[in-house]
């Protein structure tokens, strides 16, 4: 069993700010794991603010050895045994979690979205994410989302009634907003979350820091808009205590380390009462289309990290009529192209 790794950095179409960064860039890690003649393919997608890169997920993937495994139908032993080699890398334990679930899909010649027993009938629609920008760009980018049913405003900033008028200028669609912590006065954000609501906002994520969750609590009582948890939820064991301040997670493969505990996390999720959206970094369509896989599950994807980018490396899952589908090709449904440039 031979698992291989690249480094990659993907360009992003527009400058992608949020309510705490700016970027242009995002280096990922290709991941690739060969075994009986099949390849299996991951991705590491490391945006800077998670604090892994390419040399730290290197110097992770060259620590892993599968070669002492007997079967990779082992799956469950091997993705612990790999959680547990070091604390954090996410993103570099995502890519194998990922690479692994595509051999063996393929090994079984089926999507895993058919190995879960999953109707892809109830896919919901993905959201078009509109980072913060002046008026012009703003309005820019709503209509390069033409295709796109939902979308998705980055708002945290000075200029978040700015941001909302602008899209509204172009568009009625429904938005959801990600506010990523950047309202710190939980008043303010109330107030913010009424003025919202009046303009077709389906939900709000991630309103206030991670760190306030007596504001969060309070928040929850109050808000007329589901409030959904982005930051204050990485992995499993943070979603009861998100309960608390939350009507529902967002869930990152490249967060919580894959689709093993991307899955475990909606079961446990949904036994809490809890909403759950799918969410993703800028990634390839290799780790889209992974995530895709278990889009049936959950109420609101948010899957267009691939559409965020010029040079994607793979083709997989793809916008119809306003939801990623996953492609019906066996494992996580990718082909690995050339650069689409």
């Amino acid at each position: 069993m031979k698992l291989s790794f690249t480094q990659y950095t993907l360009s992003l179409k527009h400058t992608f700010t949020i309510a705490t960064s700016s970027r242009s860039t995002t280096p990922v890690m290709l991941v690739e794991f060969e075994h009986e003649g099949i390849v299996g393919y991951g991705e590491a997608s490391m945006p800077p603010y998670l604090g892994e890169s390419h040399e730290t997920a290197a110097r992770f993937l060259a620590n892993v050895n599968l070669e002492k495994y007997e079967s990779p139908f082992l799956l469950e032993r091997i993705l612990h045994d790999i959680d547990s080699l070091e604390s954090g890398n996410h993103a570099a334990k995502a890519a194998v979690d990922i690479a692994l679930h595509d051999w063996l899909g393929k090994k079984l010649d089926q999507p895993w979205y058919r190995i879960w027993g999953l109707d892809l009938s109830e896919i919901p629609f993905t959201s078009y994410t509109i980072g913060i920008d002046t008026p012009d760009i703003v309005r820019t980018k709503t209509e390069e989302a033409e295709a796109y049913r939902v979308l998705k405003v980055k708002l945290g900033g000075e200029n978040d009634k700015e941001m909302i008028n602008s899209i509204r200028d172009v568009t009625d669609k429904p938005l959801r907003v990600d506010a990523n912590q950047g309202w710190t006065d939980r008043s303010n954000a109330l107030k913010m979350i009424e003025w919202l609501a009046l303009r077709n906002v389906e939900i709000i994520e991630q309103p206030m820091p991670k760190g306030q969750i007596e504001d969060m609590m309070w928040l929850k009582e109050k808000s007329p808009l589901p409030l959904i948890a982005d930051e204050s939820v990485a992995r499993l064991s943070d979603i009861v205590m998100a309960a608390s301040g939350f009507h529902g997670i967002n869930i990152k493969l490249m967060k919580c380390t894959g689709l093993r505990e991307a899955h475990k996390m909606i079961l446990l999720a949904r036994s809490l009462g809890l909403k759950v959206m799918l969410g993703c970094m800028t990634e390839t369509s290799c780790a889209i289309s992974a995530a895709a896989q278990l889009s049936p599950l959950v109420d609101w994807t948010d899957l267009d990290g691939s559409a965020l980018i010029s040079n994607d490396l793979f083709r997989g899952a793809s916008l119809h009529n306003g939801k990623m589908m996953p492609s019906s090709a066996p494992g996580i449904g990718v082909e690995r192209i050339e650069a689409i440039i």
